[in-house]
């Protein structure tokens, strides 16, 4: 299945499931439809490159934990396409996976997606079992970090790798925005019911990619600086009358390395375990 028809999919199934249509805004403001598209297609393929890149190294049927995959949308895109995952998800997200199984059924074998409801710092893939671990707007989430990448260096296998698709930690609008909402409240703590437990988070604590890369580097995972992809920096007016490619094109001119750094809202990285 292709990224444009899996999407197309998607739109009729936000129909159906409010809360998810809350959560995406697809269906919230026509003027901006184009801008949210081009962004959540944008980290859509950049994901579906490194997985099938990966299989095509001759690593066949990988073993793939999405470490916080939410509603389980990438998942169920890669199930669409034959790949097994195997997603670990906290508060909202769950109670609506299974529905969501039932209705990409339709198109493919959803059943290859499975998920838990869990704490990753409780249960984790065994030790040397993981091909690939994808971090979806995850990896700011995880506290404390270092026991987090020490986990991911147990479970992946050698030459294993994580995708991460996350904000730029350097983006001086977003790192404004963000300390204007949670000034350096950095880590937060709630309790969760359904494990009855206190989970600590990190609240937006975004990074820039330097500060990924030391902290990578000190579980032996080295970011692949030819892999890594910025994307987003021109707001949503500039859709105006032009479709997603054509402003993918403009802001592929942008990428000089002080506008990538400063001003481009996503960052995409794959760090391989040495």
């Amino acid at each position: 299945m292709t990224i444009d028809q899996f999407f197309s999919l998607f739109l009729e199934e936000l129909k159906s499931l409010p809360e998810l249509s809350h959560y995406y805004k697809f269906h919230t403001s026509k003027k901006d439809f184009e801008f949210r598209k081009s962004y959540f297609v944008q980290r859509l393929q950049y994901l579906d490159k490194q997985v099938k890149q990966y299989i095509r190294q001759g690593n066949e049927n990988p073993i793939i934990w999405d470490c916080g995959c939410g509603y389980g949308t990438t998942c169920l895109y890669l199930a669409m396409n034959g790949i097994a995952t195997y997603g670990s998800t906290l508060e909202f997200y769950f109670p609506f996976i299974e529905k969501r199984k039932q209705y990409w059924s339709q198109f493919g074998n959803s059943q290859l997606f499975t998920a838990s409801y869990e704490d990753i710092y409780d249960h984790y893939p065994n030790q040397n079992s993981v091909d690939i671990i994808i971090l979806q707007d995850t990896l700011h989430h995880l506290e404390p970090i270092h026991n987090a990448l020490s986990i991911f260096k147990q479970c992946l296998k050698s030459k294993g790798i994580l995708i991460c698709i996350e904000e730029n930690g350097n983006n001086l609008i977003q790192t404004a925005k963000l300390y204007k909402q949670r000034g350096n409240n950095r880590v937060i703590t709630f309790w969760d019911p359904k494990l009855q437990k206190e989970i600590t988070m990190g609240n937006e604590n975004i990074r820039g990619i330097n500060t990924w890369d030391n902290l990578l580097l000190e579980h032996d995972l080295t970011i692949v600086n030819t892999q890594t992809e910025y994307v987003r920096i021109l707001p949503p007016f500039f859709y105006k009358n032009k479709t997603a490619n054509l402003v993918a094109l403009q802001e592929e001119k942008l990428k000089t390395s002080l506008l990538k750094k400063y001003f481009f809202f996503g960052i995409n990285f794959i760090a391989i375990k040495d």
